[in-house]
């Protein structure tokens, strides 16, 4: 509530600050440690369970109506390193170079060493290492061979092969290692390994650098937050059913409306949202720049085609026929499996307008999701309605209001804890403050119980 984050700071407001000595009630001063102790350890169980607990109180004092959920989201940065990066990409060509090396070794220490364990064809795994160290150490043994060190002192071969042997087992262990942390991202942090690398508008250098950070998802009805998730996915695409998931989980009632913009689109969330009951404001990722005249002149849009739903047809610029040649089943990063149907043209050889049509050198292609194209028709019928202009307007106002305040106002840019649990409940705590000090001022302002602002014409 009072802008003040880290647990040195709060310790020092406890010794200095009348308000917080007020609350003490002549108790002795915590210690920043035990503060730290105190929010890491005993609020990571309990707090989500008290959030709702407070999102309840609300909806009992009619601020809440669970009626419409105004979601977006928001990039803020970690508290690690911005050079600690590992990248995906780089960690499979790296592995798939030591697997090469790895396994031209091994062959030939089979050739010079009968050793008598099977190498295969299959990746060479931690455990295989693991085998030929063991059986080389045996070696050496039996052999009584001493393995030496320091300067004027000559390694043995067999020692030399150990040596090499464990070098490709540190490595391969590190990069199985680094594989389980990725998690379907592609990159992580090394000082916080929940952390994903992604692009912030806080761009002080303005070179498009990637940090560190979380993307934060919070709903919020009545300009209060009703609901929160922390993600390491850098796309609010794919964090909208999760998210939804935790929120009817935790409120004692689902709500009816769903109003987000246009990152939140896609097939899969559509068919969630109608699976739910739930009815969908989703702005389509199209709808400004089809707005645009430029766009029109765009004749290679399918949009900008005649379709003939008798025939299933689409009719391009040059009046030739796109026709049905097949289906395709598209799977997305989440597993969602979309059919996708796939139009031809009958012909575009010697048309004069295949240049500003496609960059094909075959025929112009289409590849057309129905299940989509029609739930997103109702989406847009919905925006477009006296309701839905309401509602897109008091998203604007309300959600990212909420994020204004929370970055502008109360200055949290960046998270002071590691650990996505230890981030949720930092989050948790910020989310708390907003809503007290957002009730504390609804009530001087006497604007209690109004959960939209209406439109005011100039």
């Amino acid at each position: 509530m009072n802008d003040v984050y880290s647990s040195r700071d709060i310790e020092k407001a406890c010794r200095r600050d009348i308000n917080f000595k007020w609350l003490l009630q002549g108790q002795k001063v915590p210690d920043h440690n035990t503060i730290a102790r105190f929010r890491n350890g005993r609020l990571k169980g309990i707090l989500e369970g008290l959030f709702s607990q407070l999102i309840v109180k609300l909806g009992e004092l009619g601020e809440i109506q669970y009626e419409n959920i105004f979601i977006d989201g928001t990039k803020i940065e970690a508290y690690a390193n911005k050079y600690t990066f590992v990248w995906k990409k780089t960690t499979l060509k790296n592995e798939q170079k030591l697997q090469e090396k790895a396994r031209a070794f091994l062959l030939k220490l089979n050739q010079e060493i009968k050793t008598g364990i099977p190498l295969g064809e299959s990746a060479i795994t931690v455990e295989t290492l693991q085998k030929y160290i063991v059986f080389l150490k045996e070696k050496q043994q039996a052999e009584k061979i001493e393995f030496v060190s320091g300067k004027g002192k000559r390694k043995t071969n067999l020692q030399r092969a150990t040596e090499t042997l464990k070098e490709f087992l540190e490595k391969q262990t590190k990069y199985d290692r680094y594989n389980e942390l990725f998690d379907g991202r592609n990159s992580f942090s090394k000082t916080d390994t929940d952390a994903t690398f992604m692009h912030m508008k806080e761009d002080h250098m303005r070179n498009s650098q990637l940090k560190p950070g979380y993307n934060v998802q919070i709903g919020v009805e009545a300009e209060y937050i009703v609901g929160l998730a922390i993600s390491s996915e850098r796309s609010d695409q794919l964090t909208l059913i999760s998210f939804l998931d935790k929120l009817i989980e935790n409120l004692p009632q689902k709500y009816h409306k769903v109003i987000a913009d246009a990152g939140y689109e896609s097939e899969e969330n559509y068919v969630y949202l109608e699976k739910q009951g739930l009815k969908p404001f989703i702005k389509p990722q199209t709808y400004e720049v089809m707005k645009k005249k430029s766009f029109s002149k765009i004749i290679g849009k399918r949009e900008n085609m005649v379709y003939d739903s008798v025939n299933d047809e689409y009719l391009c610029a040059n009046h030739k026929k796109l026709v049905v040649v097949g289906k395709a089943t598209r799977t997305s990063k989440s597993g969602y499996k979309s059919v996708v149907t796939l139009y031809e043209c009958e012909s575009c050889e010697g048309c004069s307008f295949k240049k500003q049509c496609t960059k094909a050198a075959g025929n112009k292609k289409l590849s057309v999701s129905k299940l989509f194209l029609e739930k997103r028709s109702e989406s847009l019928n919905n925006i477009t309605s006296t309701e839905g202009i309401l509602l897109r307007m008091n998203r604007s106002i309300q959600v990212e209001g909420a994020f204004g305040v929370l970055k502008e106002d109360h200055s949290f840019r960046r998270f002071v804890m590691r650990g996505k649990k230890n981030v949720e409940t930092e989050f948790l705590l910020l989310s708390f403050g907003f809503n007290i000090n957002k009730l504390h001022n609804k009530i001087q302002q006497d604007r209690c119980g109004h959960s939209l602002h209406k439109i005011e014409v100039a």
